[in-house]
Parts: C-alpha cells; sequence; structure tokens
C-alpha cells in the first residue's frame, strides 16, 4: 500500500501544479481541486505527508520511460548522408547569423532527413521555428531533441523560451529548472528564469497586467509622435492635459473641475490611452509586440 500512497501523492502533486497554471478556466481549476480532494479523501493522504514524496516529478517519470520505450527512427544513413548532414547544419547557422529563418528551417529540416537521430538539429529548428513564431512547432522539435538526448540542456532552454513567448510561463519555469539541473552556470537560463518567474507573479497579481512598456522606444516611435501630435488637436485632449497641468501647479482649476486627487488624474489617464486607442489600435499592437519581444533575452544565443 506504501507505494500506492506514492503513487497517489505524486499524482496529487501534479494535479496541485495544474491547478495553478493559468491554462485552465476557473471551472477546470475547480474540477482539479475536487479532483484533489477526492484523492486524498479515498487514500486518506495529503501534500503534508512529504514523507512520500519520490525524487523525481511525475511528468519527469513518465517523460523517462517514453524515452526508454520510444523507438527512434531507425538510421540507415551514409557516411556521405551525416557529412552532408552537418553541412546543412552549417548552412542553417549561417542562415541564423543572417535572421533569414526560414531558410534555416529548410537546411534544418533537410538535415534531420539525412540524420533523424541528431538532437541538435531539432533544437537548431526549434530555435529558427521561434524566430518565425512558430512555437508550438519549437516545442515539438525540443521535444524531439530531448527524446533523443534527455541531458541536453539547450533543448529546455530553447523550450522554456518558446512557452515563454505563448504566456505559459509555469511550463516556462519548469523547462528553466531543467535546464539549469543540466547546466548550472548557464547565466541565460538564470535569466530568463527570473523573467518568467516574475510575469507568473504579475498575472497572479490583482494589479498585474503582465507587460510593461519600453517607454524609450515607446517616445521614439514615429508612428506613436504623429499620432500624439493629431491627439493633441482633439479639443478633449486638450481639456484633459489642461487640468492636468493646472493641478500640477496649483492653478486655478485645482478644485474647480480640475484633477484634484489620485483617482481623477487616473482617469484622466485612462481616457487619454483610450482615446490612443481608437485612433490606432494597430500601432498599440504592434507596440505590445515589441515589448514582448524584448522582455527576455534568447536572440543572441550560439547554435550548435
Amino acid at each position: 500500500m506504501s507505494s500506492v500512497k506514492r503513487l497517489v501523492y505524486a499524482v496529487i502533486h501534479f494535479l496541485r501544479e495544474q491547478s495553478q497554471m493559468d491554462a485552465f478556466t476557473s471551472d477546470e481549476q475547480e474540477s482539479l481541486e475536487v479532483a484533489i480532494q477526492c484523492l486524498e479523501t479515498v487514500f486518506k493522504i495529503n501534500l503534508e505527508d512529504s514523507h512520500l514524496a519520490v525524487p523525481i516529478r511525475l511528468t519527469e517519470m513518465f517523460e523517462d520511460s517514453c524515452h526508454k520505450n520510444e523507438i527512434l527512427p531507425l538510421s540507415d544513413s551514409l557516411p556521405e548522408d551525416l557529412e552532408k548532414a552537418d553541412q546543412l547544419k552549417d548552412e542553417g547557422n549561417n542562415h541564423m547569423k543572417e535572421e533569414n529563418y526560414g531558410a534555416a528551417v529548410d537546411c534544418y529540416t533537410q538535415a534531420i532527413e539525412l540524420d533523424p537521430n541528431n538532437a541538435v538539429y531539432y533544437c537548431n529548428r526549434a530555435a529558427a521555428q521561434s524566430k518565425l513564431s512558430n512555437h508550438n512547432e519549437a516545442i515539438t522539435d525540443c521535444e524531439r531533441a530531448i527524446a533523443i538526448d534527455p541531458k541536453y540542456s539547450k533543448a529546455y532552454g530553447r523550450m522554456g523560451l518558446a512557452l515563454t513567448s505563448m504566456n505559459k510561463y509555469q511550463e516556462a519555469i519548469n523547462s528553466y529548472r531543467k535546464a539549469l539541473d543540466l547546466d548550472p552556470e548557464n547565466d541565460s537560463y538564470k535569466s530568463n528564469l527570473k523573467i518568467a518567474e516574475q510575469k507568473l507573479r504579475d498575472m497572479s497579481s490583482p494589479t498585474g497586467t503582465g507587460l510593461s512598456f519600453d517607454m524609450a522606444s515607446l517616445i521614439n516611435n514615429p508612428a506613436f509622435i504623429s499620432m500624439a501630435a493629431s491627439l493633441m488637436q482633439n479639443p478633449q485632449v486638450q481639456q484633459l492635459m489642461s487640468g492636468m497641468m493646472t493641478n500640477a501647479i496649483g492653478g486655478p482649476a485645482a478644485g474647480v473641475g480640475g484633477l484634484t486627487d489620485l483617482s481623477s488624474l487616473i482617469h484622466a489617464g485612462q481616457q487619454f490611452a483610450q482615446q490612443i486607442q481608437q485612433q490606432n489600435p494597430e500601432l498599440i499592437e504592434q507596440l505590445r509586440n515589441h515589448v514582448r519581444s524584448r522582455s527576455f533575452s534568447g536572440s543572441t544565443e550560439e547554435h550548435s
């Protein structure tokens, strides 16, 4: 019975992790909580029974089992095929340096066809797919690389980048932690882990948005400057700005229809933001994407 309880404890721990992920709706999270309570009641255990914990997580046990039993493609590659595959990999790396990501994907794909059991080719293709915003494909390639080489830290790191781009921060954190287990001194993994953890905290915060603008890029954006100049010709915006200025210097508008407190200032800012959103929603989305692309590192990583 002890081994059964340890298995159930691992399942409960897994379900608890899943219930805290943003990928599920509130109803689905509630269902997971009910499942946890049922298991705890039936087997008379809970997460406080730490003596039942196993050394590795349930997902890792499952992955290891799959890797051991998975039949990888049989390679009948000739020596000249392997040499050609390596040349294609190098060509793909050059395309990556030139930011020609589509061509890089093609090269890595051809290399994989010649040598389907080389983890590096899948991992490199994952990097190119991420640059093309094909994050699901990138994750699949990382998983294939890990299936071939479970100790390949770079595959976990690149999977973390793809998961972060999809706002799957808890899963990204798990990937970065695994990468650091395998490569503890890697500064890139440490930095990206901190970013994913902060984004997860921001999403969990009642006031957090998970998005912070790069103000320097914003005010230097020609489209934004043009839009702001146009908005300043709007009488309603002029009135809002006038109220903000007179309140700031204690002028006559203060206390008489002016902005007399913080809530009024916030309200004025919200109205200004709404004006911007209505005038040019495409630019706002571009700015959001720009900030997301700058919010985590990985653009200067070397390729194998």
